[in-house]
Order: structure tokens, then sequence, then C-alpha cells
């Protein structure tokens, strides 16, 4: 694994950034129109419908899909069922803004998870890229005025994006370990199906669940279509695929400074559907934000 970042690199992780921004405010605009759950669940069945005519030769009984099914089971568990869920879920009682801004923390939840479960060496760059890139953060949510801090509260919803933003933190340190999977392995759209089969049997499970508790309704109309559209394609295929390479390149302790960038994304969005122009501490936060990425994969030169 090479820990460089290169031109190359840098766009596939801050591809999904731009994606995820879109699927958090999409998330917020349609959460009176279907539930969480289901809506997690629709998203990856269009993803399927999508991804089968480039990958069902898996579906052969010679496939690594059935040899490893139970890595592939996990991973569709906690990056299909799990973590968009948790997501949509969240985005009932907070705003787009506050769910990515608590997903920001998942660098210091990377390097605990890899360090407790993984055997990977924290380095101090690392911490230091991750204390940075958190400041930068933190200038979006105040909007530069740090007393805003002193009126900040945890709703419901920011608990469960701290869920789903552990989940994701594991995924990722799973894909890594994801070498041994055969021919499978090589080919994204094969790796991503064999993912998304499992994690759909997971999301429709949940939405089953969700169907069971109380009493649901869908308001179907184009609206609810087109952002089905987009978050299947955007967040969900174009995004994982650039993830996965992206995390398979460099690691998920530097791929976790990129998410970073979603919020900062995502204030931009809220800002061009009310109307207003960028503020200089959007600039700030970005220069702390990409500061924070280039010193935690700063290499030195032997």
């Amino acid at each position: 694994m090479n820990q460089k970042l290169t031109p190359s690199t840098i766009l596939l992780l801050s591809t999904p950034p731009l994606l995820w921004a879109g699927n958090a405010i999409i998330g917020r605009l349609v959460h009176d129109m279907v539930p969480p759950m289901t809506l997690n669940f629709l998203r990856w069945l269009i993803a399927l419908c999508i991804l089968l005519p480039m990958a069902h030769t898996i579906y052969r009984r010679d496939s690594g899909l059935w040899r490893h099914w139970r890595h592939f089971a996990v991973l569709g568990l906690l990056g299909v069922g799990l973590y968009n869920a948790l997501q949509y879920m969240a985005l009932k009682t907070s705003s787009p803004i506050n769910v990515t801004l608590v997903a920001a923390s998942m660098p210091v939840w990377m390097l605990l998870i890899g360090a407790l479960f993984f055997k990977a060496p924290i380095a101090r760059k690392q911490v230091f890229g991750a204390v940075l890139s958190l400041l930068g953060v933190l200038i979006v949510l105040t909007r530069g005025e740090w007393a805003r801090l002193l009126g900040l509260t945890l709703v419901p919803g920011d608990l469960l994006m701290i869920a789903a933003t552990i989940v994701w933190s594991f995924y990722s340190w799973l894909l890594v370990k994801a070498q041994d999977l055969g021919e499978i392995r090589q080919n994204w759209a094969h790796f991503l199906l064999a993912q998304v089969t499992f994690g759909v049997v997971w999301s429709g499970l949940f939405a089953a669940g969700e169907w069971a508790l109380a009493p649901q309704h869908i308001s179907w109309g184009w609206p609810l279509i087109a952002a089905l559209m987009y978050v299947a394609v955007g967040p969900a295929i174009i995004a994982f695929r650039c993830w996965g390479a992206g995390v398979q390149r460099v690691g998920p302790n530097i791929g976790a400074f990129f998410v970073n960038l979603t919020p900062l994304i995502t204030a931009l969005m809220s800002s061009a559907f009310l109307g207003e122009l960028p503020h200089l501490y959007h600039a700030l936060a970005f220069l702390l934000i990409v500061a924070g990425i280039v010193v935690s994969s700063y290499r030195r030169a032997t």
C-alpha cells in the first residue's frame, strides 16, 4: 500500500465527499417522503440493477463470491446495510451540515479503530493532521465565530451519525484487508456488486422491520424518483468505487481526512441553494482541512 498522494489518488478521494455532500442534502429533502431504512433499501436496489449488466458473472457457481461470502456479507452489512441507513435516520432530526460535521470526526475514529483492532500504528503527523482538519470543520460549524461553540447541542441524529462514522471506519479497514479474495477483487464492478448483493439483503431486512414496527408511507412522485436515481448512482456506485480505489492506495487513515471536505462542500451547497455567497471563513476552513491532509500524508524524502 503506497502512502504517497498522487493527483489521481487525490481526485479519487475528493470525489466521494462531493457526492456525499449532495447525499446529505437529498436525504434531508426527502425525509418526509420516504422512511430512512426504506430509502436506503431502494437506493441500493437500484444500484444493484445498474451493476448487474456489468458484473452478473459473479453469480456463477465457481465465483469467488460464494467462497468468500462471509467477508462480503460483513462488508455489505457495514457499508451498505448500516452506514447510510444510520445517516438517513440521523437526517430525520439533524441538518445536513450538522450530520456531515459530526462525520468529520472520522479521522479520529479511523486512527483509534485501526490501532485497537487492526494493529495499525498511529503517527504523530496523523494526530497533528487530525487536529488541523478538525479546526477547519469547527470554523465552518461556527461560521468563524468561536462563541457559537457555547450554544451547540447534540440531537439524536448527531448520536446516530457518530455510530455511522464508527461503522464506516470498520468498513474502510476491512476494505484494506480484502486483498485475498481472488479474481473478484481485481474488477471494481464485481467487487462492488458482491458487497451490494449482501447489502441489499441486509437493508431489505431493516426496511421490513421498519414497516413492521410502525405504519409507513411513501410519497411517490418525480422529486422522489430523481432523488433515488441520484443517491443510487452518485453517492453509491461512483463514490464507493472511488473510495475503495483510493483507500487501497493510501490506507483508511489518510483517506479519512478527505471526508472532512464533506461538511465544507455541504455548507457551500446549502449556501448556493439559499442564494448566499461563500464567506472568508469557508476559504480558511478549506486551507486547514487541506493542511491536515498534507501533514498526515507527508513522507520525508529518503
